[in-house]
């Protein structure tokens, strides 16, 4: 026989349900046992609700049953079912994400699926589902580099405070330089998209010389002041600094975001810098060119125009650069900077902590006692 059921919602708990039937990326059976539960809070039988549903009336009582019993989250799981136990055993699963992550073979720097299964005698396929659920990809390495600048804490807390409460009546400017653009023709023409096979292009190049993309990127609108010049040493950088100076509002305050290249702190450079006072400059760590908003801008400029590029010339490349910048310019979109200064120097924190507890042991921990003296400054 079936059992009728009444069940009583709070509001919170049929508006959740509301939401849960009317999803498109939820789970399918949990919108549907949503549905079950609202036609019975509204008083439908069970026979009506399982028509309306398509689904057998035994489904719908038992669905209702549970949420009785168990609540919301015994319905929205499915019970454990009876199956074939499994032929993997914890003990061997911790033998296989130990040595992924502690071990390495003797001829290699790194496992695969196929050297490691032989090793815990069980097959490749096997091995790829663990890794899998764990997260790991042994084949992947990233790299990184700490900076180690003694005032690193204050310079980064200094930029990102530009970042996220830009002074009122200035503008921020982020700023450098992208050297050595390569202008490079194929050797052979590369073969057109087509189903099945993707685009193509030949290993070998014919270069015809390079040129430097000079940008300062409006961290508040997006929109970028850019100049090509065959060089980039410290005259090149005064003219560019003249280049924003020229095209910036003269009431506007400028505040430039750069790093720390030679050509950026020489004697010219200060001296023209000291009779535009407008100009106030920010350095960003050393090593730490993540921190400079410009260089975003500077990989989408190389991935969507550079680097899959033919250019028979420098004037080619030089062209094909100021008119990305030109469209770019007619609809800026600024990145958002939303990392906290604070959140950032603690996971620099612990990148430090790791490495010394590796064995890494540096003349001097410059950048970890800045970040300590911040964080113990703030947290006072």
């Amino acid at each position: 026989m079936l059992r009728a059921y009444k069940v009583w919602l709070s509001q919170e708990l049929e508006d959740d349900l509301r939401r849960y039937a009317r999803s498109r990326t939820l789970p399918a059976r949990l919108v549907e046992r949503s549905k079950m539960l609202l036609g019975c809070a509204t008083g439908q039988r069970v026979e009506e609700i399982a028509e309306e549903l398509g689904v057998a009336r035994q489904t719908v009582s038992r669905q209702l049953g549970r949420f009785v019993a168990q609540g919301l989250d015994g319905m929205a799981k499915d019970a454990p079912r009876s199956g074939r136990p499994p032929l993997i055993q914890p003990p061997k699963i911790a033998e296989i994400v130990e040595k992924t992550t502690r071990e390495t073979p003797a001829d290699a720097t790194h496992w695969s699926t196929r050297t490691l299964a032989k090793v815990v005698d069980v097959s490749a396929s096997t091995v790829g589902r663990i890794w899998r659920v764990h997260g790991l990809k042994p084949h992947r390495v990233k790299s990184f580099k700490l900076s180690n600048d003694p005032r690193f804490a204050e310079k980064l807390e200094d930029v990102v405070n530009l970042y996220l409460h830009p002074p009122p009546d200035a503008i921020v400017l982020s700023v450098d330089e992208k050297c050595q653009i390569q202008a490079l023709d194929r050797t052979q023409p590369g073969l057109p998209w087509k189903k099945g096979r993707c685009g193509t292009m030949t290993h070998d190049y014919k270069r015809h010389g390079t040129t430097t993309l000079f940008a300062a990127m409006n961290t508040q609108d997006g929109t970028v002041i850019d100049i090509c010049m065959p060089t980039h040493n410290h005259v090149d950088w005064i003219r560019f600094l003249k280049l924003i100076d020229g095209r910036t509002p003269k009431d506007k305050a400028l505040h430039l975001i750069m790093d720390n290249y030679s050509a950026h702190k020489t004697p010219e450079v200060k001296q023209w810098l000291e009779e535009h006072p407008r100009f106030h400059i920010h350095f960003t760590p050393t090593s730490s060119s993540w921190l400079n908003m410009v260089e975003r801008f500077f990989r989408d400029v190389t991935t969507k125009r550079i680097r899959r590029g033919v250019f028979h010339s420098v004037t080619e490349l030089k062209d094909a650069i100021v008119d990305y910048v030109k469209k770019h310019n007619q609809n800026p979109k600024p990145y958002l900077w939303t990392a906290q200064a604070r959140d950032i120097l603690e996971k620099v924190k612990r990148a430090w902590q790791a490495l010394l507890a590796r064995g890494y042991a540096p003349k001097k921990l410059a950048a970890l006692q800045s970040i300590e003296r911040l964080l113990e400054a703030t947290t006072g």
